[in-house]
């Protein structure tokens, strides 16, 4: 049942609890900032120096870097990682295990499919946990750093890497809170807080709390996400940061609808069970930095990350259809995941004149140490005839066309138990050289040590381990059309350490890449006008796939291979007209014949999975006066094209869809803003994502979305 937001209460819990997280704060730190003397000068700090980057500029850097601002987030209304991607080329959906974590491929590449998609969190790695869908409330700027960077970021996927780049405290006060409220009982309450407590410590608080119902059958879902932050000026050259991330999500898993070829569906039918309650996920995480500048423009910086998450829950999941019953074949498992994640790192910055030339040094290290606790109980009967719907209903079957849900659900057995330890050690070095006022070069290497241990609760307690190690390098040249426009040129190797077992035991080779490129990079302030544009082609190895038996083992599957073009653009078409637009062509195929589980050939040729040969998006913004008050308004327009719906069995196709979404925002007064959304206004039908015909989902339809923001 859809239901329209602006007629529809809203709920106390939603409204109450950030009064109850974010006034405590707010009363305390104001009574500190009446403490600080007038005279007293306060230190303005607007950020960190960002990992990785060294001092080089970002338009000197021989990759195309898209970036998407907190500004944009909050006028398109998108308040979480997934939807936020869609507005960058070459980035895509893949499947997101029942909606439970964030999965995406860059350039055709998402990585290891068992776990979440990896991304950096202030140059951390936040993607070796569970930690739910990751909410935009705390996010300053969100980079996708296209291409071949591995020689420097390590263990990221060739594609790009996302680096989120959070909200820092400052000293000026200023705060907002946001209530908003949409189709589907979806309603959010979203704060911000930052202060000055003393003449040298700075104090942030930001976070969300959501609930809401769903497009789909019985499908509810609640998160909480709070983020506190100190930043503490230790004199005019050192500054020291530390942040904490807490995240509460429960939602059910929903592996989406069955497709039937030539019959009819519902696209809001759940074929799991609500008996099952939702999938709980929790994750803690710390980061503390610290930034130290040095004589000249060189600069020390290092830090420490600590992670945990939790993930823990039963679900029910569609296996097949059986046609004489008209009836969805399902298995039950019970899930429990706990993930432990420390990391370090530290690096050495600056430039230095040797013979003639000046060279951008950046010198690095970093370590960490993972651990991941698995169980997975299950439910699955083997029975390969049915034939009537009793028949069907004995081995845990549920009505295709009207499903009727149980009270009593099935007992679970022991299928996966064990117990993986990570170790990894990596530095690296960057030299970018200018040559002459136009020419720079780069050189970069990366030496990584990876070690894993895994325990096998089920056999014994056996122990198997692995380590490898392994270099790579990274070039790169730039060459300066004018002030306004760069060509480059890269290369790169990397590798990424394989996770997991494969049905044996045994542990997997690390996935290796290498990465050609080529770009033009233009930024012309004056005339409005920016972009990128980039040729590419990445082949990567030792590639892992799900095994059959649904064990949590996994099979590599061998050599894949992506080449495409990518188009980033803004333009000002006028002083109160501004336009954006992406688009991507992406060939991604298998490019080695390989035979799996002894009885399934993968060809040559074969297209990867959830990946558009064609994509992109057009965003049109326009500031203007909406009856006496200032505001804007536009329209995104996304396009995704047919894409491969089941990797094994390529005859199964997700069709093209064009989406149109609408936004406008108006300053009702010099404090309050009004925000309003209409996503899918031509309620289109389509399908995300898959992961094979029985893991289908489909698309949100037509919804609406109003927020009212007040800032102090």
């Amino acid at each position: 049942m859809r239901n329209n937001p602006l007629t529809q209460p809203i709920k106390p819990l939603s409204l109450c609890i950030f009064a109850a997280l974010f006034l405590p704060a707010v009363t305390q730190a104001a009574e500190a900032e009446s403490a600080v003397k007038d005279d007293v000068e306060v230190i303005e700090v607007t950020g960190m120096r960002q990992a990785y980057r060294g001092n080089v500029q970002e338009k000197d850097l021989p990759q195309a870097i898209s970036s998407i601002t907190f500004d944009t987030l909050e006028f398109t209304g998108i308040t979480n990682l997934q939807n936020s991607l869609e507005l960058v080329s070459g980035v895509t959906r893949q499947n997101d295990f029942g909606g439970l974590w964030d999965m995406f491929a860059i350039r055709g590449f998402a990585g290891d499919e068992n776990l979440p998609s990896a991304y950096l969190i202030n140059g951390f790695s936040a993607g070796r946990g569970f930690s739910g869908n990751r909410d935009m409330s705390n996010v300053e700027v969100m980079e996708v750093l296209k291409g071949p960077g591995s020689a420097l970021y390590g263990r990221g996927e060739p594609g790009g890497t996302v680096n989120i780049i959070t909200k820092k405290p400052q000293f000026d006060q200023s705060g907002y809170i946001k209530f908003t409220a949409g189709s589907f009982d979806t309603y959010r309450t979203e704060g911000d807080f930052t202060t000055g407590l003393t003449e040298k410590l700075a104090f942030r608080i930001n976070g969300a709390y959501e609930e809401a119902e769903s497009y789909r059958d019985t499908v509810e879902s609640t998160k909480t996400v709070l983020t506190p932050s100190f930043l503490y000026q230790l004199n005019d050259d050192t500054t020291i940061s530390y942040e904490l991330e807490y995240l509460d999500q429960e939602a059910p898993m929903d592996r989406g609808v069955v497709v039937v070829d030539g019959k009819d569906f519902s696209d809001s039918n759940f074929y799991g069970e609500p008996a099952d309650d939702p999938v709980e996920i929790e994750a803690l995480g710390h980061q503390l930095q610290l930034q130290h500048n040095l004589s000249g423009d060189w600069a020390f910086s290092a830090g420490l990350s600590y992670r945990t998450s939790s993930f823990e829950g039963n679900a029910t999941e569609a296996r097949w259809y059986d046609a004489d019953a008209n009836y969805v074949v399902r298995q039950r498992r019970y899930r429990n995941f706990d993930a432990d994640d420390i990391s370090g790192r530290f690096e050495f910055s600056g430039s230095a004149d040797f013979l003639g030339v000046q060279h951008n040094l950046l010198i690095g290290g970093d370590a960490y140490e993972y651990e991941l606790d698995r169980l997975i109980l299950r439910y699955r009967h083997n029975t390969a005839e049915a034939g009537t719907p009793e028949s069907s209903a004995d081995y845990y079957a549920i009505d295709f066309d009207n499903p009727v849900y149980r009270d009593e659900l099935p007992d679970m057995i022991d299928n996966t138990s064990d117990v993986e330890e990570q170790s990894g050690q990596g530095v690296y070095f960057q030299d970018q050289i200018d040559l002459s006022d136009n020419w720079k070069a780069m050189f970069g290497m990366r030496y990584d040590r990876f070690e894993q241990d895994m325990t096998y609760r089920l056999d014994n307690d056996r122990k198997t381990s692995t380590s490898k190690s392994y270099f790579n390098p990274r070039l790169g040249l730039v060459y300066e059309l004018s002030d306004d426009a760069r060509v480059y040129a890269s290369y790169s190797e990397g590798a990424r350490p394989n996770s997991g077992t494969d049905a044996d035991g045994n542990g997997h080779e690390p996935e290796e890449s290498k990465s050609y490129e080529i770009g033009l990079k233009w930024d012309m302030p004056e005339q409005g006008f920016s972009g990128t544009t980039a040729l590419f082609t990445t082949e990567k190895s030792n590639i892992l796939a799900s095994s059959p038996n649904g064990d949590g083992t996994t099979e590599a599957i061998g050599k894949a291979e992506s080449k495409g073009i990518e188009l980033d653009l803004s333009y000002a078409l006028t002083p109160d007209t501004l336009v954006t637009l992406s688009y991507a062509y992406i060939d991604a195929q298998n490019a080695k014949e390989i035979t799996l589980w002894d009885w399934y050939v993968i060809e040559e040729g074969d297209r990867l999975g959830n990946v558009p040969e064609h994509s992109g998006s057009l965003m049109v913004r326009q500031f203007a006066e909406f009856g006496g008050y200032e505001g804007s308004g536009g329209f995104v327009i996304q396009y995704v094209g047919t894409q491969l719906g089941d990797f094994l069995e390529q005859d199964y196709e997700l069709p093209n869809y064009t989406l149109v979404n609408l936004f406008a925002n108006v300053t009702l007064t010099e404090n309050l803003d009004l925000n309003l959304s209409v996503n899918n206004l031509l309620d289109e039908e389509y399908y995300a994502n898959s992961y094979f015909e029985a893991w289908t989902m489909p698309g949100a339809p037509r919804a609406f979305k109003a927020s009212v923001k007040y800032t102090f």
